[in-house]
């Protein structure tokens, strides 16, 4: 009795707090519409420390499950880069090579489990997902997809899969900014913005590289293009999911290199060749990525779930071989950046790594591909200047430096990214003293690299992506006005309002028009009457002198002389309207725009573009 005697008080007082909470966050999202930069500040500050705070999850959780799997469990003692030692305990493991070698499969098949079972689009290496995102799904990643990639992730490299950060930390963010612009009910356009301030802040925060990570997000869409429009969301974003991380993490550089000035321009020809090395092996990564992914891994018979487990225990027979191909390999840069490892090995870790990330990622595990392609490109570079110093040490003086310059031109090429991968590889190393070498190195390695792309969801250009189909349309209709394409010289037959349904049909019977302007007794717009309104009481007799054209006629819809062509579109678009009163200020109805001189105004100027 006393429940159901309270139940109808709580009922309306819920009913009222939620509401005033509703009507709290509706005059907030009003407020914000209204105050466009204080609105993109906000989004873009939220987005970072979302996004930095997700990287701060990911980089904690991946360091102690690594110590944990590989350490502890296998006894195999990571190589760690300089800038990254969260983890200062000692495992006594010795050597289990069994579980080195069981490990990537059993992280395979756990991740398999997790990803096909509740987000299947989280497998692989997940900067595809975001690219494919912004072009082709307006912006939308699901929630539980950030979630599932950063946990798949963390497994993936946790046990010793070949796969990098970049992608899932990109994924991540990506699908935060997605989530907060479905909660701010943005439009399409605007989610892709939030899109790549949520990939921009993910890449600065995990890679401590703010501006590299902000460049990355938009040039990584295109492969001749960058989407120039979200640059500012980008960079704060990514500053403020870098100062999240670099707060909890420090902010010394990932890894430590000696001062490597340019000073020799005869560098640049041994510069040259190690572009030339760069541009086979990106192909074959290409080649071998995606081939292993579609004539084998998609074609075994076998269930989506066991595939990565598979994939798990070849990487784990080439780990027996040569453990430094496991997992992300950022202590073997390390190596590499101080000329600690022999030519021969570099050039031999270049190509088993290339088949251990394909044979990871390809299969349907989950990890990233700028780890691996930062890996072979600094073996590969380590190699050329360790050669090119004993064959010629008074022209080659600094081999370190080859290795630097290796990471940013082969994922530049590989990824068509040279901006973004110069000043990502510059803020991880500290090696802005290279940027010479680094530019003119990437930019061969693409120039003799276009017709491939590590990333098969890239477009070519803004004009080949359908997030800007409309663009084109949308600028020429903006710059046309009204008053240049109506037609004065068409009379334009106007109603008076109080013109009785009698009159009218007469009228109808001498014209040929479907519809008309009504009008009040000073002229003044008031409706709009078209034919197909009157239907229902074109054969009624009887109302013939009760209804007058008042009564019949719309809510008035009008443009002015000095509208865009866009605007009147839109106009003709929600009213379904064939023509639309042109009002003139004090002037009054000045005439009709009619939809097909519109249309006929936009193909003449397709025309002209087509011939200039």
């Amino acid at each position: 009795m006393d429940s159901t005697d309270m139940s109808p008080a709580g009922a309306p007082r819920k009913r009222q707090v939620s509401g005033r909470y509703h009507m709290a966050w509706v005059r907030i999202l009003d407020g914000m519409q209204r105050h466009r930069t204080v609105r993109w500040g906000f989004y873009s500050v939220a987005i970072g420390i979302l996004s930095g705070l997700m990287a701060c999850a990911v980089f904690a959780l991946l360091e102690w499950t690594s110590f944990f799997c590989l350490e502890y469990l296998a006894g195999y003692a990571v190589a760690k880069p300089a800038g990254e030692h969260l983890v200062d305990l000692v495992a006594d493991t010795p050597l289990r090579r069994w579980v080195l070698f069981l490990l990537p499969a059993f992280g395979g098949l756990l991740s398999g489990l997790i990803v096909y079972t509740w987000a299947p689009e989280a497998e692989g290496h997940g900067m595809d997902a975001f690219i494919d995102a912004f072009h082709n799904k307006s912006g939308h990643i699901r929630t539980r997809v950030p979630f599932v990639k950063g946990i798949a992730s963390v497994i993936t490299l946790s046990t010793g899969g070949s796969a990098g950060r970049e992608g899932p930390i990109a994924q991540i963010g990506a699908g935060i900014g997605s989530c907060l612009g479905r909660a701010f009910h943005l439009t399409a356009r605007e989610r892709r913005l939030m899109l790549l301030a949520g990939c921009a802040a993910g890449l600065g925060a995990i890679f401590r590289a703010p501006l590299g990570g902000a460049l990355t997000a938009i040039e990584v869409l295109y492969r001749e293009d960058f989407e120039a429009e979200g640059i500012v969301l980008c960079i704060i974003s990514s500053v403020t999911g870098y100062a999240i991380f670099t707060a909890i993490f420090g902010h010394e550089p990932i890894f430590e290199t000696t001062a490597l000035p340019f000073s020799n321009p005869v560098e640049l020809l041994f510069y040259g060749i190690l572009a030339l090395i760069c541009v086979p092996f990106g192909y074959a990564y290409v080649k071998i990525f995606y081939g292993l992914r579609d004539h084998l891994f998609r074609r075994l018979p076998l269930k989506r779930v066991f595939v990565p487990a598979l994939g798990g225990l070849l990487v784990g027979l080439l780990g027996l071989f040569a453990p430094q191909v496991l997992s992300g390999g950022y202590g073997t840069i390390q190596q590499a950046l101080k000329g600690e490892v022999s030519a021969g090995l570099l050039l031999l870790l270049a190509a088993l790594k290339i088949v251990a990330t394909s044979f990871t990622i390809s299969s349907g595990g989950s990890g990233g591909v700028f780890g691996p392609s930062l890996f072979i490109g600094a073996m590969l570079g380590g190699a050329v200047g360790q050669l090119s110093h004993e064959w010629f040490p008074t022209l080659v003086t600094q081999p370190g430096g080859f290795a630097l310059v290796g990471m940013g031109a082969f994922f530049a090429g590989v990824a068509k990214a040279p901006i973004g991968a110069l000043l990502m590889v510059c803020e991880m190393t500290g090696g802005y003293g290279l940027v010479v070498p680094l530019m003119f190195t990437s930019v061969v390695a693409i120039l003799l690299s276009q017709r491939w792309s590590l990333y098969e969801k890239q477009v070519l250009n803004k004009f080949h992506s359908p997030a800007h189909r409309s663009d084109t349309v949308i600028n020429i209709l903006q710059t046309m006005r009204v008053k240049d394409v109506f037609r004065r010289d068409v009379p334009v037959t106007v109603l008076p309002e109080d013109m009785t349904f009698g009159q009218l049909r007469r009228l109808l019977t001498r014209t040929r028009e479907s519809f008309f302007p009504v009008v009040d007794d000073k002229w003044g717009l008031c409706g709009i009457l078209a034919v197909r309104d009157l239907r229902e009481v074109i054969f009624e007799q009887h109302v013939q002198d009760l209804l007058v054209v008042g009564e019949l006629a719309s809510r008035p819809v009008s443009v002015e002389p000095e509208d865009n062509l866009y605007d009147a579109m839109l106009l003709f678009l929600q009213t379904g309207y064939g023509q639309i009163p042109i009002v003139d200020g004090q002037a009054g109805l000045a005439g009709l725009l009619r939809l097909q001189d519109l249309m006929e105004a936009y193909q003449q100027e397709i025309d002209k573009l087509r011939e200039g």
